[in-house]
């Protein structure tokens, strides 16, 4: 719906719209969630410090994921993202982003597309 309002006319508008990156996490959130296979638990991940993980996912035999949104074509993993994982000490830690390919990032969490994290689950079922 956002995405229909009159101030939105181009992709230019979009990106610069105060809930961007909001929008983008919540699209994200459904498709992984969509493609996750039956039995899978999600969550939200929010430390008592306030450190937070965009996402968690139980998945049935492969443990607990920690995901990060980044509309960035470069993620940066915040602070609280590192703080979160060393609480919860998922299986598997991803950061989903909008660049090119798949990459290692800090503290064993790797870069990746949505499309190719959605091909995981989905192999999954």
């Amino acid at each position: 719906m956002l995405h229909e309002l009159p101030v939105v006319r181009s992709m230019d508008d979009v990106l610069s719209h105060p809930v961007a990156g909001p929008s983008s996490e919540g699209f994200v959130i459904e498709n992984l969630l969509a493609a996750a296979p039956e039995g899978t638990d999600a969550f939200f991940g929010r430390t008592r410090e306030g450190a937070e993980i965009d996402l968690l996912l139980r998945l049935p035999d492969q443990g607990l994921w920690a995901i990060e949104v980044k509309r960035s074509s470069a993620p940066r993993l915040r602070n609280g993202f590192r703080l979160a994982v060393v609480d919860v000490r998922p299986a598997k830690q991803f950061a989903v982003h909008s660049g090119e390919g798949e990459f290692p990032l800090a503290q064993a969490t790797t870069a990746v597309l949505l499309t190719r994290l959605i091909s995981r689950l989905l192999r999954m079922r």
